[in-house]
């Protein structure tokens, strides 16, 4: 399906909250065309309603829901106390700025959700500079550019590649469960602003002329496989081998989400595959010399925002986890007390040494869980960079572990690009059609609309 001109989306900022405290800045009418003073204000759920009104007090009007859209390119509006990284690591509470039309609705809960819709060109300018630093390699901001519109329009029903179409949940056996997350809760937009689909922060994120540019010269390209939209998924850092797609997400091989090594040629001193225990456990331990293995604190600083560069150790890391804490961590996030913890086992890998099942065995139980994100929430009390860990443990003399040693890979689910390694990719004078292609087997860049 080709088109005239950049679809507009739905992105939703903030979900199921009672109240909102927004700014307009510029001009603005709102859904019928009644013009809206530039201005502080509140939203807050009234039952099945919204009530508006201004931030230091003033009339307060009641609707269904309320759009505010801009008259002109120079209007914005700026939401107060915007959770990013919901979860991570790096969760934190921001106020951030949006071009755009602003929409308020309730869920089906009477609580508010607040939407930014706006064109997908216009989307793209702020995702490359959150994912991604606004300094980096034009030819990573090109890369990124095309990935993340193939990505964004892919989500939506009339793009949506048929293979993708399993369900979110998957119980495989009594004993077992086996999870994975995608966009499917999304009813009320197309897709989230934060790490659960791509990283969206309005005009708040420092952008370059450069990041214009690489938005502009690759305007309307997508990647194509076999004659549909690719699902161009991407991670932070792969730790040297990219996964497939069905270890992370439904059982179904996505051939352009393939598995490779991210080099330029297979190290000596490690084997194949990394789904044998004792290839993975090499790998892991080791440091092979991937594109995304770098310690260059300049090009760090140059590529990552700057929340990202809080995470010093992403290629490899180790996480220690006392007895008691693991514990009180699965019975919060399984609902499960499994007593003294005696063992984490490895029951399967995916092929980039990622684990799919991991069994969790207690006194008091034992359970198989996975895939990998479901593995990462269950262990950590936010989330552990990713799934590709090995385990050692410290025992007591009563033969129960006192604390786990994870010594792990990557950062992230490790499907499709890798940004960092195509980061150092561009550093080494890849352009962006030469890093799509490492990262995305068989694809083919083609234009759905027109250049400017």
């Amino acid at each position: 399906m080709e088109m005239s001109k950049p679809p507009v989306v739905s992105v939703g900022i903030l979900s199921g909250v009672d109240a909102v405290r927004f700014e307009l800045k510029g001009e603005f009418v709102s859904a019928q065309g009644a013009p809206v003073a530039a201005g502080a204000y509140r939203a807050f759920s009234n039952g099945d309603r919204i009530a508006i009104e201004p931030d230091g007090g003033g009339p307060v009007g009641f609707s269904a829901g309320d759009q505010f859209n801009p008259l002109d390119a120079g209007s914005s509006f700026v939401l107060r106390d915007v959770v990013i990284g919901v979860d991570f690591h790096w969760q934190r509470i921001q106020d951030q700025e949006f071009q755009g039309s602003l929409r308020i609705v309730p869920d089906a809960d009477g609580r508010l959700v607040v939407i930014n819709k706006i064109d997908v060109e216009s989307y793209l300018s702020s995702v490359i500079s959150s994912e991604m630093s606004a300094t980096a390699r034009p030819d990573l901001l090109k890369a990124h550019a095309c990935i993340s519109r193939s990505w964004l329009l892919a989500q939506l029903p009339e793009w949506k590649p048929t293979a993708l179409t399993a369900g979110p949940v998957k119980n495989a056996k009594p004993g077992e469960t086996i999870r994975w997350y995608d966009r499917e809760n999304h009813s009320d937009f197309d897709v989230c602003a934060d790490d659960h689909c791509q990283r969206y922060q309005g005009i708040t994120r420092a952008t370059t002329q450069a990041v214009f540019e690489a938005v502009d010269e690759t305007r309307g390209l997508v990647l194509r496989y076999d004659g549909e939209l690719c699902d161009a998924r991407f991670s932070k850092s792969c730790g040297g081998m990219t996964e497939s797609f069905d270890a992370a997400w439904a059982d179904v091989r996505i051939p352009y989400l393939a598995v490779s090594y991210d080099g330029e040629g297979f190290p000596e001193g490690f084997a194949l595959p990394l789904t044998s225990e004792l290839n993975a456990e090499r790998w892991i331990r080791g440091a092979p010399p991937a594109f995304c293995n770098t310690n260059d604190a300049d090009v760090i600083r140059r590529i990552l925002p700057d929340f990202d560069q809080e995470t010093a150790d992403f290629f490899r890391w180790r996480v220690t986890i006392d007895q008691e804490e693991l514990q009180e961590t699965l019975r919060i996030k399984m609902g499960i007390d499994f007593g003294p913890i005696i063992a984490l086992e490895s029951v399967e890998r995916g092929e980039s040494s990622r684990l799919k099942r991991l069994r969790i065995v207690g006194r008091s139980g034992s359970a198989v869980i996975g895939k990998e994100l479901e593995i990462r929430r269950a262990l950590s009390k936010s989330h552990l960079f990713s799934s590709a860990f090995v385990i050692d443990t410290d025992v007591s003399g009563a033969g129960i572990p006192e604390r786990f040693i994870l010594t792990g890979a990557g950062w992230g689910h490790g499907v499709g690009l890798c940004q960092i390694g195509a980061a150092l990719m561009a550093e080494k004078g890849y352009n962006y059609i030469q890093i799509l292609k490492h990262y995305y087997h068989h694809a083919i860049l083609e234009r759905l609309y027109p250049g400017s």
